[in-house]
């Protein structure tokens, strides 16, 4: 009997998982369509890679995965190092289905000193002649790339603390924080000198020595060095009194006691350490929260929370692989056992055996790919050699982890420790609801949707004023929440200005016309029996537009009969199935759980009750597309209105040039109101460019 293209495509599996090398490297899994399954990582290839086709894991997670692999990608690395951070690069960029994946939604903010101040401070009156924002740095709360340039000092969990820290700089040391352009055109003090924030550098109330003494003392304070500042500050006001220099000492003693009203009020949180993050991870439920903190120049700045995503398909995936793994472990040489940073005991010198450590495991080697790891990290599970071994060769630096702290580190993982459960009950309650919301609005609309979790929901609203910018927004529901990565906007055109009808038309047109002549050309394909036709399906899953494209389930329309109407008009015009569009129209006074449903295909309407979660559910995605249209609407009509985008555009006005020009007229306005030789005025520009910006905004 000839075997089936399946058997012959994993025979074909097992002898290229045969011929890999014994080597340290990372493997890829793929399935038919090109989609990444897994990506992992091994001491030794071939052992690992044999391990997933030579053993039966029938009716196991493994198994459903080991069933889609059409063809395996494998890359040989140097170290088990290196092929730990290739593996969590490629987890972090290309998502695949069947590994724990942390999604960050932002990056860190940091706490910038800009430019250098130290070597006016070592010159004195002898420093060479430099840009005032470079002999007085700014104090400025940043994100984005790390620009040599400047000093950073961070990263915080969020904007709050950064800002905080400002504040707190400011109390003490009063550096300036306002922009460059600001700095280089004030002609007197403003509020913040009034007020005892700033020292005033832009009037020359302090010399830039002076100035670059108290930016060192920042530097000193952020990095946690207090004492050491406190004692140099004492003396520097002794010896001012000894020379009878009784302003310059009082100067002196009102810094000291506002820094030690500051650290007095900082008292709880401050410790010995410097930099150190804490990491506790929580699993229920099927879910996990990794809630970490941080504690940085020795002040405890706060936390956050993350969640994890393929948990339980890359726990299930581990613990089938668990045998290889433990195989592998018992080959670490002594040396590399010893290599272990002091605090893990034994437990760091094996692999994580527990579902909470291979998560906490996974943030850590995804999370510091991007972000600088501190020299202390404290865990709440052990963390294995390897990966600080990875982390340390990473960030050139040594990295220590502690997982049974005491004193100050113990308190401060017993709370990380606490949030992650608050977090993961909150999101566990919060998923729930959703859960219970999506079950009731499938049977109050008898939706056919195997699959809950793949419920797609896509609402449109169409917002304008008077008929001006008039936007159309489509928003996706779907896995029990909004998925704000799916949305779209549509900007309308070629219409009567406030035809709502005729900009509903187009957006679905647009949205669903090129799905249509897919599914009819997979239709066609499938009745002549052609073979590789384009996969395209209705009823479940993501969007328009991807690789498989698929009709959602269900689509809202903001809007009552006339809206319903002229969406039947569309899909009976592309085919396309008119029992899934549903439109909420508002009750009774327009008031908030009073709406009703219309059906295009001509159901009756219904009124689900203020207080049915399906009609939560209907309420909260149709204001989610009303909130998406009306501001993408906004900022095309301001765009319109006050010229932004244009002076942009013009030819030879670069950043540096445009910031001068919005700061001398106040704005886009100011400057097209300006005349040629008010244009002339402004640094840079010359009459030549004067006269194409006047031209060109007017």
């Amino acid at each position: 009997m000839s075997a089936t293209p399946a058997e012959e495509l994993f025979a074909q599996l097992q002898s290229q998982a045969a011929a890999l090398p014994e080597l340290p490297g990372v493997y890829r899994y793929f399935d038919a369509g090109g989609a990444l399954l897994y990506v992992g990582k091994a001491r030794n290839l071939k052992n690992r890679v044999t391990s997933y086709f030579s053993r039966s894991h029938d009716g196991t997670r493994i198994g459903h995965m080991v069933g889609k692999i059409a063809r395996m990608e494998t890359t040989v690395v140097r170290s088990e190092a290196e092929a730990l951070l290739l593996e969590n690069n490629l987890i972090k960029t290309q998502h695949p289905r069947y590994n724990i994946l942390f999604r960050d939604d932002k990056s860190y903010p940091f706490l910038q000193l800009t430019g250098v101040a130290r070597e006016a401070a070592a010159a004195g009156a002898d420093a060479p002649a430099q840009a005032p924002e470079q002999q007085f740095p700014r104090l400025a709360y940043y994100r984005g790339a790390i620009d040599k340039k400047h000093r950073y000092f961070g990263p915080y969990p969020n904007g709050w603390a950064v800002k905080e820290t400002i504040q707190l700089l400011q109390k003490v040391f009063r550096l300036r924080t306002c922009e460059d352009t600001v700095f280089a055109n004030r002609t007197r003090p403003c509020l913040l000198y009034q007020i005892k924030r700033c020292s005033g550098p832009c009037v020359g109330a302090i010399t830039p020595a002076a100035y670059a003494q108290d930016v060192q003392h920042a530097e000193a304070l952020l990095r946690g060095q207090t004492q050491q500042l406190l004692q140099e500050l004492e003396a520097r006001m002794l010896a001012h009194a000894d020379k009878l220099e009784f302003e310059q000492a009082a100067e002196l003693r009102n810094q000291i006691t506002a820094l030690a009203r500051v650290l007095h009020q900082q008292a709880v949180e401050t410790a010995p350490d410097q930099d150190v993050d804490i990491l506790a991870v929580r699993v229920q439920g099927g879910r996990a929260c990794v809630n970490l903190a941080m504690v940085r120049g020795g002040r405890h700045l706060g936390d956050r929370a993350y969640f994890p995503q393929h948990v339980e398909d890359a726990a299930a995936l581990w613990e089938s692989t668990e045998a290889v793994e433990s195989a592998e472990d018992a080959d670490v040489t002594e040396a590399t056992a010893q290599a272990a940073a002091p605090g893990q005991g034994g437990a760091a010198q094996q692999a994580a055996h527990t579902i909470e450590a291979q998560v906490l495991e996974a943030f850590i080697a995804q999370h510091y790919l991007g972000v600088p790891v501190p020299p202390v990290l404290v865990t709440s599970e052990p963390i294995s050699a390897q990966l600080l071994q990875a982390l340390a060769e990473q960030s050139g630096t040594r990295v220590h982890a502690v997982h049974q702290p005491r004193e100050q580190r113990r308190v401060w993982l017993e709370m990380a420790q606490k949030n992650a459960d608050l977090q993961l009950a909150r999101l566990l309650a919060e998923e729930g609801s959703q859960q219970a919301r999506t079950r009731a609005l499938a049977e109050a609309l008898d939706l056919t949707a195997e699959d809950l979790d793949a419920l797609t929901i896509e609402c449109f609203d169409i917002s304008h004023t008077a008929g001006e910018a008039t936007q159309a927004s489509c928003v996706v529901f779907q896995h029990h929440k909004m998925q704000p990565s799916e949305y779209r906007r549509y900007r309308i055109e070629g219409i009567t200005g406030g035809d709502d009808y005729a900009a509903m038309r187009q957006v679905l047109q647009r949205r669903y016309g090129k799905l249509a002549e897919a599914m009819r050309a997979a239709a066609q394909a499938s009745a002549e029996g052609a073979a590789g036709a384009p996969a395209v399906e209705a009823g479940q899953g993501g969007a328009p537009g991807k690789s498989r494209a698929r009709l959602p389930d269900l689509v809202l329309i903001d809007g009552g009969k006339g809206q319903v109407g002229v969406a039947r008009e569309v899909f009976t015009a592309l085919g396309l199935d008119i029992a899934r569009i549903v439109g909420v129209e508002k009750g009774e006074g327009r008031k908030v759980g009073l709406e009703e449903l219309v059906f295009a295909d001509g159901r009756e309407k219904v009124a689900l009750g203020h207080d049915s979660a399906a009609l939560l559910l209907v309420a909260q995605i149709r204001d989610e597309a009303h909130r998406f249209a009306i501001t993408g609407m906004r900022a095309a009509r301001a765009k319109v209105r006050v010229g932004g985008g244009r002076l942009e555009e013009i030819p030879g006005v670069g950043p540096k040039k445009r910031a001068r020009l919005l700061q001398r007229f106040g704005g886009v306005r100011g400057v097209a109101e300006a005349s040629v030789a008010d244009l002339c005025t402004v640094e840079g520009i010359s009459r030549a460019l004067a006269e194409t910006i006047y031209h060109a905004l007017r």
